[in-house]
């Protein structure tokens, strides 16, 4: 019970100073003069993947790598079965009208970097380097296409467009927060983030060796559950005002990130070792489950209430088999 207990302890922290982080670190980048469109590729990339990063890291260094490995493995998992799967079984998501097609390749060109990498097992820090450096070259096409963007809205208005450019809406913003407020978000974020990782590692360790089970299995569960509860939120919300493109976004971007940079930077605390089960079946799950939103994106399919019933089925059955 008390391993219990301090997981869930530790996964409300973690929720709580990720959110913290974000709202703290946003702020003060705005305040001190850093555009908006920076802060929304990297201190909100950074900050809302916190928890799992701190999870991964602490792991690592813990000597229980099989819950890095199998945390970022199973949230990849859930956010897409989870995420995209619960919204779409209540309101229905029109996919149909994203436009993502680039930053889905680079997630689909990240997951199969990421298999190459754990066939190469143990994942060790040169790998961790491959992974980071594919994450910059996604980063700065992401900036430079936001740019872009941004400068062809500049020189329509110019040739007679009404209205200003429009901000780019970043989670969290205030701009009254004075200076003293953000310096607590601030604060709370980086005192809460490793305590809860510390906890929730802790507990989550001892249940897999309570119950005989590895701590992979733990990872792609409870704790890759636990992490994807933001971007579950987020998609719900999204899908109730029919942003479709928010939700989808949500899930790509979350994906990316958790496979390029939350194990690029945990190599860098210790080898990760790749569990035989993890390289038959989960990252096959993982990538299957990837391309099961091809149609979306390229055949503008939506998600029914139907569709979204079967995504969260097949999740439920994914579980079942690892536990199996």
């Amino acid at each position: 019970m008390l391993d219990w207990t301090y997981t869930c302890i530790g996964l409300l922290i973690l929720l709580l100073a990720g959110d913290s982080l974000v709202r703290g670190a946003v702020n003060l980048s705005l305040r001190l003069g850093v555009p908006a469109l920076i802060v929304s590729l990297t201190v909100v990339a950074f900050g809302t993947s916190a928890p799992e990063l701190l999870i991964s890291v602490q792991a690592v260094r813990d000597h229980v790598p099989g819950l890095a490995l199998g945390n970022v493995v199973g949230s990849n998992i859930a956010n897409i079965l989870l995420v995209l799967g619960l919204p779409a079984m209540f309101y229905g998501l029109r996919t149909s009208v994203c436009r993502s097609r680039k930053s889905y390749l680079f997630m689909l060109f990240s997951t199969l970097l990421f298999i190459a990498v754990c066939y190469l097992e143990p994942i060790t820090w040169v790998h961790g380097m491959i992974l980071l450096a594919a994450l910059g070259l996604v980063l700065t096409d992401n900036f430079l296409d936001a740019r872009a963007q941004r400068r062809r809205r500049r020189d329509g208005e110019r040739a007679g467009a009404k209205g200003e450019e429009p901000e780019i809406d970043l989670e969290g913003v205030d701009e009254d927060m004075p200076w003293w407020q953000i310096g607590v978000f601030t604060l709370l974020g980086l005192i809460g983030l490793p305590l809860g990782a510390d906890l929730l590692v802790e507990g989550a360790s001892n249940i897999a060796r309570s119950f005989g089970v590895a701590e992979a299995v733990i990872g792609l569960t409870l704790v890759a559950i636990g992490t994807s509860l933001p971007e579950l939120a987020t998609s719900i919300m999204a899908a109730r005002k029919d942003h479709a493109d928010v939700a989808l976004g949500n899930v790509v971007g979350s994906n990316m990130f958790n496979l390029l940079a939350i194990i690029g930077i945990a190599s860098f605390f210790g080898e990760i070792p790749v569990p035989a089960a993890v390289l038959s079946f989960d990252l096959w799950v993982m990538l299957g489950a990837s391309l099961m939103i091809l149609p979306l994106i390229f055949m503008h399919w939506n998600i029914s209430r139907f569709g979204g019933f079967m995504l969260a089925a097949l999740y439920a059955l994914y579980i079942w088999m690892v536990f199996s």
